[in-house]
């Protein structure tokens, strides 16, 4: 192989590879750090009730819990009755809850709104269920998959960052419930057992950027 030809595949190479960096940075940019503050919070986005909410409106005494979700992915399917039961039972001890879509309809049509209300009805969601229009807020928390759970106390500082528990299939064999553990070393002023897990469930279907 010759000089020139030599560096003009390894010129092809980079810009490759430099291409594929820039398309994928905004999903690739890694999550929150643990102590950071919630971005995007005030970001006005519809939900299931038909009222616009910003994750500072529903701040709560204690802290806020964000979760990113979805109707149509199977991990969120195995969860969403957990989920429920958890943000229904937090609300009443001081954390604000809100879970938020940011899967593109036009992509997973089971995704969208009208199917979001009625989700919202079976599982009994006490707390706003809803849109991210743009993906924005997902992708400026560094959210990769449904479910996914950022915990922030009463300053606003993130605590706990990944899954629910530790048994996606069934509630009763759940060994760890890391989200609950959580939120109960919070409510009592206790350190976090375990701030970070590693987030389990379907890819967030982003919407495009200029949509």
């Amino acid at each position: 192989m010759n000089k020139k030809l030599k560096l003009s595949i390894i010129a092809l190479t980079l810009a490759m590879g430099i291409g594929f960096t820039m398309s994928n940075s905004v999903e690739a940019g890694g999550a929150l750090d643990l102590n950071a503050k919630a971005p995007k919070a005030e970001v006005k986005m519809k939900g299931v009730d038909g009222a616009w909410h910003t994750l500072k409106d529903v701040a709560g005494e204690k802290g806020t819990l964000v979760l990113f979700s979805c109707n149509a992915c199977p991990w969120v399917k195995k969860w969403e009755d957990r989920m429920s039961s958890i943000g229904n039972t937090y609300q009443t001890k001081g954390v604000g809850v809100i879970m938020i879509n940011a899967n593109d309809p036009n992509k997973v049509a089971e995704d969208g709104y009208d199917e979001m209300v009625a989700r919202a009805k079976a599982k009994a969601f006490g707390f706003p269920y809803v849109v991210d229009a743009t993906s924005e807020v997902a992708r400026a928390f560094g959210a990769t998959r449904t479910p996914e759970a950022f915990l922030f106390d009463a300053k606003g500082k993130l605590i706990y960052h990944g899954a629910i528990d530790d048994n996606a299939s069934d509630a009763k064999a759940v060994d760890v419930p890391y989200l609950k553990n959580a939120l109960n070393a919070l409510i009592a002023g206790e350190s976090i057992p375990k701030a970070q897990t590693k987030a389990l469930g379907c890819s967030i279907k982003f919407r495009s950027e200029d949509s």
